[in-house]
């Protein structure tokens, strides 16, 4: 690990103003990923901004349309809220399929949708429930945050606040994970909103990807034979060790039908 100034900020608006000073500066927020990249040397910032003292960054608040999730809270806290499990239980289940307790009880929704790993599970219910992400700058459309690999719409200094998650008359997260880190080599989110169904998938592509084809599909009528015989196409999809494109192709429409079937119940 390379040498660093590491710097604590009581609050987001020096925490922003810290993280504008450098373009080599990074947020720490869970550090589940940054931390490692740092060990391994993939990543040797010159600056760490810590927001783990910003009270404000974290919590939970549901209404009547919604679903707000303060960025620094923590996984294993959405996974265990009876007021997320009420409201969008998708959500709480997903939380609870991310890594492993010590993983949950670390990481953040923040860090991880800044992140924007292509294996992560946060993004496909950001992307599949069309949530808002709320940041020191503004605010962004889930369907513009996600640009690729490692990559969004976040610019330099910004800082996600919150995440507010639109409630769907149903929804389901279903992955088939890697068994030894639990990312998804393929994750599928289906969210009927009441003004059509949202279909993301994770693990598949370099980020989050919605798929048109299968929310026309469950549109017309939200079940499982409506995604069943649909061949997803493999261009443009990972491969690696753990799976081919081809694979990852044919995991979508098996995960999609099987969150189909989970929602439905």
């Amino acid at each position: 690990m390379h040498a660093f100034n590491y710097h604590r900020p009581s609050n987001v608006n020096d925490a922003a103003a810290l993280a504008a000073k450098s373009v080599d500066a990074k947020i720490l927020a869970g550090g589940q990923s940054l931390v490692q990249a740092m060990k391994l040397r993939l990543a040797a910032p010159t600056d760490i901004v810590d927001l783990g003292t910003i009270k404000d960054l974290a919590g939970i608040k549901v209404d009547a349309k919604s679903v707000t999730i303060g960025a620094m809270t923590r996984h294993a806290e959405v996974e265990g809220s009876a007021e997320v499990k009420k409201a969008i239980p998708a959500l709480a289940a997903l939380a609870g399929m991310i890594g492993d307790r010590q993983v949950r009880n670390m990481g953040t929704l923040g860090g991880a949708l800044a992140n924007s790993d292509p294996a992560a599970d946060y993004p496909a219910a950001v992307l599949g429930l069309g949530a808002t992400i709320t940041t020191t700058k503004g605010t962004h459309a889930a369907d513009k945050f996600f640009k690729g690999l490692y990559e969004t719409a976040l610019r330099p200094g910004e800082i996600i606040t919150s995440v507010s998650f639109p409630i769907p008359k149903r929804a389901a997260y279903m992955k088939f994970k890697n068994q030894a880190s639990r990312f998804a080599i393929v994750g599928v989110f289906v969210a009927d909103t009441g003004a059509g169904v949202r279909v993301a998938v994770t693990g598949a592509g370099p980020c989050a990807l919605r798929l048109a084809e299968m929310e026309k599909a469950l549109s017309a009528k939200f079940a499982p034979e409506s995604v069943a015989s649909l061949k997803i196409k493999s261009d443009g999809l990972n491969a690696d060790l753990h799976a081919s494109a081809e694979y990852r192709a044919h995991l979508i429409t098996v995960m999609a039908k099987r969150a189909v079937e989970a929602a439905m119940k």
